[in-house]
């Protein structure tokens, strides 16, 4: 599996470099949120504003007033947490152009409750104007700024960051709204974002062999939340549906695929995966997705339950079919 270091770092680059009107917001975190080459290539267009995230929002939004296009980049949890006021009243009411890159997602960091923004979607999708991307791997990063850039407003994205591994093709982009399917089936309907996405496929891989037929989403937009695709998948599952996401089970993915089942009169049976209302602590991401119950093997066992049968898969089934390089220089998310 190709394994890619600092991909927003360099695509950001080149992004920029024919878009004059796109200027970079640093946090006091540039080279924690792959900035510096940015800083680097266009000092001019780089703002370091220091740890004042409301003055950045606020700061952000100005800009924006004036025609320039802000990319703030910091850890997630201080765009929402601590500057949530200026983001809605400096940003989403004005309705303005303004991307905003929250790093370290969910789960992977071992920072701790203080830098785990595990609620972030849920606070971001209740915002008018919002859009909400999220990014899975390599792929999603690298084409995550067309489809960001793109939408007349502003745009929260759930970015990664460091040695990403490419799940996708690289020729197929992330698409605006439209869910990307990895697996074809009727038995069970799955939708899964980011991190989680991931161990599905290593979880898919295996149920399949046993016979089990999965339809398996790739969700990368989570606010708007009509994609079709969505809708006939879920519809068609005979034993029901099973979210996956790196982020508490309120509000987030699982409840978006709930709301859409409820308005359109679908009466399957939901099993959502995630962070069950309440927050973690600081160790490594495979730790933590197998005590929060996130990984590949939490999954199987919702499928068998789904299913009532045993299926006879164990911990070295899923060992055969990893997706991530074991041999690689890979190192653990820090701060």
């Amino acid at each position: 599996m190709e394994i890619r270091k600092r991909v927003h770092a360099e695509n950001l680059v080149r992004f920029a470099a024919t878009r004059p009107e796109i200027v970079v917001l640093s946090g006091d975190l540039t080279k924690n949120t792959e900035i510096d080459l940015f800083r680097d290539a266009y000092p001019e267009r780089f703002f370091s504003m220091g740890m004042a995230e409301q003055n950045m929002l606020s700061f952000a939004g100005g800009l924006a007033r004036e025609g320039f296009t802000p990319y703030v980049h910091t850890f997630a949890v201080f765009i929402y947490r601590r500057a949530f006021d200026q983001l809605s009243m400096s940003v989403a009411y004005p309705n303005l152009r303004v991307r905003l890159f929250g790093f370290l997602p969910g789960i992977t960091t071992p920072g701790g409750v203080t830098h785990q923004a595990i609620e972030d979607v849920a606070i971001m999708r209740s915002v008018p104007n919002m859009t909400v991307l999220e990014t899975g791997d390599v792929t999603d990063v690298e084409s995550v700024l067309d489809v960001a850039h793109a939408v007349d407003g502003p745009v929260y994205v759930r970015m990664l960051r460091g040695e990403i591994p490419r799940l996708f093709p690289a020729n197929e982009p992330m698409q605006f709204n439209r869910a990307r399917v990895l697996s074809t089936g009727s038995d069970v309907a799955l939708l899964s974002s980011g991190i989680c996405t991931e161990e599905a496929m290593r979880a898919t891989a295996v149920l399949q062999a046993r016979g089990v037929s999965v339809q398996h989403l790739h969700i990368s937009t989570l606010k708007p939340f009509d994609d079709p695709t969505v809708l006939d998948a879920v519809a068609s599952a005979h034993y029901g549906v099973i979210t996956m996401e790196n982020h508490t089970i309120v509000n987030g993915l699982g409840s978006a695929v709930a709301e859409v089942m409820a308005s359109e009169g679908i009466g399957k049976r939901l099993e959502r995966i995630g962070l069950n209302d309440t927050y973690t602590h600081g160790a490594s991401r495979h730790y933590l997705m197998r005590k929060h119950g996130l990984d590949a093997m939490a999954l199987v066992r919702r499928v068998e339950d789904m299913l009532g049968e045993p299926l006879g898969i164990d911990e070295a089934d899923l060992a055969a079919v990893r997706l991530d390089a074991v041999h690689s220089d890979a190192k653990a998310e820090g701060l």
